[in-house]
């Protein structure tokens, strides 16, 4: 046998190298990695767009609610111009502009518009732009005699077309908003004059300080009018041209400002954006808004309202964090099976390490959703959810205590619901119509709902879609607020005011029975003085003094005759004041009349009173009536503690500054400080048996003269009453 011949072996099947395989590995971990990064930025952009639709969703719901605020701020009292335009007197006044009686009615009747309307002002304007009328004309700041022939509201109207403008008062200061109508002849001919109403925007600019995020106002030309950041106010969103800036120095559009510094923003446009980024400093700290403008075409303003730009990049965090999370998830996963066979231990430990970690999240998960029901279950606002069948999905417990009804007895409930009220179940029917058909109140609405014990209850209701998670309208999600101890407290005020308003008509009742008892008091005394004196005379026979008595008797019942009429036309506010009286008349008739008591209680008189003093223009009686109640003070404040050597009442007047001055002194024991302020109160006396009315009574008559009442102490002792009144021209 021939010797065996070992076979030549074949050569073993080449293996990868470790080398090799681990450069895969980590080449498909690095792919792996840079996939899963790619993926979580690319999530994070859209979460950040997806929060930045949602707040330019929230602004665009926001300003739809500020626009409909300016709009009926504007649109209120747009119908006051042309209403008040057609009235007679109006009419009167603008053919007969030189007639006292004709001015003097139209102010009363655009006084009296003004007042019902409840606008600031209103005012009639002749076609030179000079203000005939208005109604605050009896007050300092009154706008007759002004001429607003540069304002644009009154060129449009004078144009015969309507007029708006928003701008600062020149007469007043205060800025609002101007709308002007013109006034036609008859048969809607030639425009005869322009009325104009001014009303404030203060209203609203104050509800705005209470918003989070700004909000702002522009005019056409850029420039902020009003802002809820206090530091914008009357800068501009752009550079102003000569031509602009010229414009609002005409126009005297804000007053004395004629420099406009920009807004102290930086403006950032993203492509896609709802809106634009502006970078600025808000109380000052560095921050970032999303602006969205809403032009006002009607009105030539823009609205722009802000939010928070902090959320989106919140959003994006949140998502990158998450899906950094679930990257770390899945890659603990992936380590977990490739190292399961060869390292058991260490994959147990993993195991363990990850249980762990999923337990701590859900337990930070339930702390989450512990919290949220927490904050739901907290809410006095009582909150419903529906789905798209009207059937109630969601109630919190607020909505429970406010209806009577539990969530098991609401929950899948679909109309009528058991909490409607069944005196209103048609407006329920329609409220619910319209949420249904894609209509709900966008300012909400008032429910009234009958809880389950039957006590009525009273709610403001809002209601906006339910989206979910995947953006798709599933629902109707409403706020339920319950206002009824609002609606009793409006019921209490009012009761309040009616009855406030009953005891002022009994009080101005009272309070003109003891004026005219008050004022006709010293004319009766004098009648019965000298009737007492006549009768002693005709005793004597001595007829000369008896005839001067019964003259005197005659006059002072004339003169009482002459104080009810006057005291019944100033009840009627007609203008006090027909004819030029000489102080001095006034001073010695006033004497003459207290010539009894002034012996009677030994007080001399010092008058000093400049011959070429020019005269005062007013009632002759009322004046005098004024200086017998303060000379008879002095006498009375001198009756006690005083010697008779220093009762001397001292008169003295003078011409100062077109004024005429009148001080009547007393050397008595002056007015204490503590009352000062009450001097001129009504109903205020310090003298037994007194009504308190005397002092306040003569500043009412002085102060209808356009004249001033005032007091001081006398140096030495004594106190000085000054009475200041218009010179005669």
């Amino acid at each position: 046998m021939p010797p065996l011949t070992p076979e030549p072996s074949l050569p073993a099947p080449s293996s990868p190298s470790p080398t090799r395989s681990r450069r895969r590995a980590l080449v498909a971990w690095a792919a792996a990695v840079a996939l899963a990064l790619l993926l979580i930025a690319v999530a994070g952009q859209w979460a950040a767009r997806r929060e930045a639709n949602f707040q330019a969703d929230s602004i665009r719901r926001a300003m739809e609610v500020h626009v409909l605020g300016l709009r009926d701020a504007a649109g209120k009292y747009g119908y006051l111009p042309f209403t008040a335009g057609m009235h007679p007197d109006v009419l009167a006044v603008l053919a007969h502009p030189q007639d006292p009686a004709a001015r003097q009615r139209a102010n009363h009747h655009i006084e009296e518009v003004n007042r019902l309307a409840g606008s600031d002002a209103l005012y009639l304007t002749d076609p030179q732009g000079l203000t005939l009328a208005a109604s605050n004309w009896a007050t300092p700041q009154s706008f007759v005699g002004e001429s607003y022939a540069n304002r644009p509201y009154f060129l449009d109207a004078r144009a015969g077309r309507r007029g708006l403008f928003y701008g600062v008062g020149q007469t007043t200061g205060e800025p609002g908003l101007f709308m002007s109508a013109p006034v036609r002849a008859e048969g809607g001919g030639e425009v005869l004059g322009v009325v104009t109403v001014k009303v404030s925007l203060r209203q609203l600019h104050d509800a705005w300080a209470f918003v989070r995020d700004p909000i702002l106002l522009t005019d056409a030309r850029g420039i902020v009018f009003l802002s809820s950041v206090p530091g914008w106010m009357y800068q501009a969103t752009r550079a102003l041209s000569p031509a602009d800036l010229a414009g609002i120095e005409h126009d005297q559009q804000y007053g004395a400002r004629t420099r406009f510094a920009p807004l102290p923003w930086r403006v950032e446009h993203i492509e896609g954006a709802p809106g634009y980024l502006v970078r600025t400093t808000v109380g000052g700290k560095a921050r970032r808004f999303l602006a969205v403008d809403e032009p006002l075409p009607d009105l030539g303003w823009t609205l722009t309202v802000m939010a928070d730009h902090a959320e989106v990049t919140r959003a994006r965090e949140r998502t990158w964090m998450l899906g950094l999370l679930g990257a770390g998830v899945l890659l603990l996963g992936a380590l977990y099976w490739r190292l399961r066979e060869r390292r058991f231990a260490e994959q147990r430990d993993a195991r363990r390490d990850l249980e762990l970690r999923v337990r701590e999240r859900t337990h930070e998960l339930d702390q989450a959703h512990a919290f949220r029901k927490a904050m739901e279950d907290s809410l006095l606002v009582g909150m419903r959810a529906r789905d798209l069948q009207g059937r109630i999905i969601y109630v919190n417990p607020a909505f429970c205590e406010m209806t009577g009804y539990g969530a098991d007895e609401l929950l899948g409930r679909l109309p009528p619901y058991p909490y409607w009220h069944p005196d209103d179940v048609t407006q329920h029917w329609f409220h619910y119509e319209a949420m249904m058909s894609g209509q709900p109140a966008r300012s909400g609405f008032e429910s009234r709902l009958r809880h389950r014990d039957g006590h009525e209850v009273i709610t403001m209701v809002y209601t906006a879609r339910l989206i979910d998670a995947d953006g798709r309208h599933s629902g109707w999600m409403s706020s339920v607020v319950d206002i009824t101890e609002q609606k009793r407290a409006e019921l209490r005020q009012r009761q309040n005011d009616e009855q406030l308003q009953h005891a002022q008509r009994l009080a101005s009742l009272g309070e003109m029975a003891s004026t005219l008892a008050h004022e006709l008091n010293q004319p009766l005394m004098a009648l019965s003085n000298f009737a007492n004196a006549a009768k002693a005379f005709a005793a004597q026979g001595n007829q000369p003094l008896l005839a001067s008595s019964l003259d005197e008797t005659v006059a002072q019942a004339k003169r009482s005759a002459e104080i009810v009429r006057r005291i019944r036309g100033f009840v009627r506010q007609r203008t006090a004041g027909t004819e030029d009286c000489a102080v001095a008349a006034l001073v010695t008739n006033a004497l003459a009349l207290l010539q009894g008591e002034m012996r009677q209680r030994q007080v001399r008189a010092e008058v000093r009173i400049p011959p070429a003093l020019p005269p005062v223009r007013g009632d002759r009686v009322l004046l005098e009536q004024v200086l017998l109640n303060l000379l008879s003070n002095s006498l009375q404040a001198m009756q006690q503690g005083t010697p008779p050597e220093r009762r001397v009442v001292e008169v003295e007047a003078e011409l100062r500054e077109g004024r005429v001055h009148i001080r009547i002194a007393d050397h008595g024991p002056g007015i204490d400080a503590a009352l000062a302020e009450q001097v001129f109160a009504p109903f205020f006396t310090t003298k037994a048996g007194g009504l308190g009315l005397g002092l306040n009574i003569c500043r009412t008559i002085v102060e209808a003269h356009r004249g001033r009442l005032s007091f001081a102490d006398r140096p030495g002792g004594g106190t000085v009453f000054t009475l200041e009144l218009e010179a005669s021209p």
